[in-house]
């Protein structure tokens, strides 16, 4: 199991109560966005052959006004899709996957992709909030972007693990991770199929001391992956006590994330 499904894994393991609920605020669940759009999609046709995958590629086709993808992450796809040259350079597929989990139809067989589909995410979430705050925004993230060569493949893997050690990272901010929450995920990385060895990793990871100077040095180069890995911090931990409340201001005083784009970002997941 690569990082990418470890990092899908982690993610559909809730690390936090409200982790599902933050993540299907990020997809635009309830408020016309995504998968409003697919469980319409889908709840109509039996048939068909198409995967969700395809369905998502088809809404953020063409035309404009009725057809296409409401809320937040519909116009981020257009808009993006115009940016890479073109919506087949984005990486549709994974965001497929993550909005069939969301829709109930998750699973081992899903986690490599499900991770691809959390940094595509991250990558919609990263190119909206910055778009107009004059902190990078107009280039595509890599993680939104379908990798066209192994050097892309290879760099996205080291983001993606980035943003592995953020979600832990932030899990840290009120002195350690507890017992029952290793065991809880550990679980929940077993179910997703993952080897021994992936999970010792996991579990090493947990168990080092906090990693947020790594975290916020690799964030200030990117403007794009500071925005990642501040969004998966969110979608980590409930941020109720004052210590997870002072660690996400200094992540983000330390990414030189502005309060504009922070706040775009917890407004997306309904924070």
């Amino acid at each position: 199991m690569g990082i990418g499904d470890l990092l899908g894994a982690l993610m559909q393991s809730g690390m936090a109560p409200s982790s599902d609920r933050r993540l299907q605020n990020a997809m635009g669940a309830g408020g016309g966005g995504l998968l409003d759009s697919l469980g319409g999609m889908l709840g109509g046709k039996a048939g068909g052959g198409g995967g969700i995958g395809d369905l998502l590629s088809g809404a953020v086709g063409g035309g404009g006004g009725g057809g296409g993808l409401g809320g937040m992450l519909g116009d981020v796809l257009n808009q993006a899709g115009k940016a890479a040259g073109g919506k087949n350079n984005l990486a549709l597929g994974g965001l497929g996957a993550l909005a069939g989990a969301l829709l109930g139809g998750g699973g081992k067989s899903m986690s490599g992709a499900l991770g691809g589909g959390v940094m595509a995410l991250l990558g919609a979430m990263a190119f909206k909030a910055l778009k107009g705050s004059g902190q990078g925004g107009g280039r595509v993230p890599l993680g939104l972007l379908e990798p066209q060569t192994e050097s892309d493949r290879r760099e996205l893997e080291t983001q993606s693990e980035l943003v592995l050690k953020a979600m832990i990272n932030a899990a840290k901010a009120d002195g350690r991770i507890d017992e029952d929450e290793i065991q809880r995920i550990v679980e929940k990385l077993q179910e997703a199929g993952a080897a021994a060895e992936d999970q010792r990793y996991v579990l090493t990871q947990m168990q080092k001391p906090m990693e947020t100077d790594e975290l916020i040095l690799a964030g200030r180069r990117q403007p794009e992956l500071g925005v990642e890995i501040f969004a998966a911090s969110l979608m980590a931990i409930e941020v109720d006590t004052p210590a997870e409340k002072a660690y996400m201001a200094e992540l983000a005083s330390g990414l030189g994330l502005s309060p504009e784009v922070t706040r775009k970002v917890e407004q997306m997941v309904g924070l």
